[in-house]
């Protein structure tokens, strides 16, 4: 039997068709009854720090809000891509999310050349969760007393200073190598594993000075064990109010911060992406989350930069940043 061309091509298209209208009826199947049980949340970093104190505060009220208990899952290693890689892999049915951040979402792609994902491609956007501004810290008996002093002093001696980071790929490292781009410096980076055993380094005298969040910084401060040149954001942090910013130091091309938030693996469901970033709004609009981050000199998002789309939009524009720092350091990781 011999088919007429026309109807071929119809027969063919429907078959064509037919697995993607199985995986959307799938997905909306799978949607209707999400969630059924506990919610896996990768904070590819130890626990402690800043991404994994900030994920455990939205996964407390998340909680409450889907029904389902949202659990942390620390998977550290390589800046935060061994976690990330493996919530990238995880079966896109909204029980695996991820705490990603600057490093993972935005400096990872031009540090690891054989990186397993594509932040801007390999995940789908739930919403930015925090944001915790930079500050130049420095041990105590460091010369300098202020950022007008300390610019001048490491250019002339950065060969002999030494500056703590948190590891390659963390937020710690690649704000100093902003730092050093802006200041046309190469101070040894000397490695920890993590943001408190760097602080701890700089606290004993093993570093000069070190980028760090505010979050890890302001206990140390607060007791006078370190001292602070200048905060890297546009206003004074209530946390810190005697910190000035960099642009009253007189180092305004100096601004960075911490930024954390949330993905999930590309092809989660609309309708499931759609629940998680409504139950993370609700988060951060909680007074009592809200006041428990602010206590960490967490900054919260305005609603204008939540959501799905403002968080594509900053991983593209974070991405178009960072590049050219890392590549002009002529850094990578293995």
């Amino acid at each position: 039997m011999t088919f007429p061309r026309r109807m071929f091509l119809r027969l063919a298209a429907g078959v064509a068709a037919l697995p993607v209208v199985s995986r959307v009826a799938g997905a909306q199947t799978q949607a209707q009854g999400w969630p059924a049980r506990t919610i896996t949340l990768i904070v590819p970093f130890a626990p402690g720090g800043a991404t994994d104190v900030s994920a455990r505060l939205v996964a407390e009220h998340m909680t409450r809000t889907l029904g389902q208990q949202v659990v942390i899952q620390n998977l550290a290693g390589a800046g935060g891509t061994t976690g990330s890689t493996r919530a990238m892999r995880s079966e896109p049915d909204g029980y695996t999310i991820l705490m990603g951040h600057v490093g993972t979402h935005a400096v990872a792609p031009s540090l690891y050349p054989n990186l397993a994902y594509k932040p801007d491609v390999d995940f789908e956007p739930i919403g930015l969760v925090s944001e915790f501004p930079m500050l130049i810290v420095a041990r105590k008996d460091f010369p300098p007393k202020d950022l007008k002093e300390f610019v001048p002093y490491v250019k002339e001696n950065h060969a002999k200073l030494n500056v703590g980071h948190a590891g390659v790929g963390s937020v710690f490292y690649i704000t100093n190598l902003l730092l050093d781009s802006i200041l046309k410096v190469r101070p040894t980076m000397v490695p920890f594993n993590g943001g408190l055993p760097a602080m701890n380094a700089l606290l004993s005298g093993q570093v000069d000075y070190l980028c760090a969040d505010a979050t890890t910084a302001a206990p140390q401060l607060e007791g006078g064990k370190i001292k602070a040149y200048a905060i890297a954001s546009p206003q004074r942090n209530p946390i810190l109010p005697n910190v000035p910013t960099t642009v009253e130091a007189g180092l305004p091309e100096f601004q960075t911060s911490a930024w954390f938030a949330l993905f999930a693996p590309k092809a989660t469901p609309q309708a499931i992406l759609d629940r998680l970033s409504d139950a993370l709004d609700k988060a951060l609009d909680d007074d009592n989350t809200g006041k428990r981050m602010l206590a960490l000199a967490s900054e919260i998002p305005a609603k204008p930069r939540r959501g799905q789309q403002a968080l594509q939009t900053l991983v593209r524009n974070e991405i178009a940043r960072w590049t050219p720092v890392i590549k002009g350091a002529g850094v990578k990781a293995e």
